[in-house]
């Protein structure tokens, strides 16, 4: 299973910018890519684990594995091409 960390939280203006890019990703892929929205300020444990700095930060997992990392405001084909390895 192919898993998309989108890391955020609601005060962030370029977390704000990426949600339409997000939701089309989400439509797109349907059941193939689990889209996993992880609120920073909620749910600061889960950022750690992963070493999440700064946010936007977008990691793509396959098998529970990372396999690809973006951070900050991204094009829906720079994501698709993350996603896509």
């Amino acid at each position: 299973m192919v898993k998309l960390l989108d890391f955020k939280a609601i005060w962030c203006g370029p977390c704000r910018i990426m949600e339409p890019i997000i939701e089309e990703l989400k439509k797109e892929f349907g059941d193939k890519v689990e889209v996993v929205e992880i609120d920073v300020d909620k749910e600061p444990d889960e950022a750690s684990k992963y070493g999440v700095m700064s946010i936007p930060t977008f990691i793509v997992l396959k098998d529970e594995k990372e396999v690809g990392r973006k951070i900050g405001v991204s094009s829906k084909e720079d994501l698709l091409k993350l996603i896509n390895g």
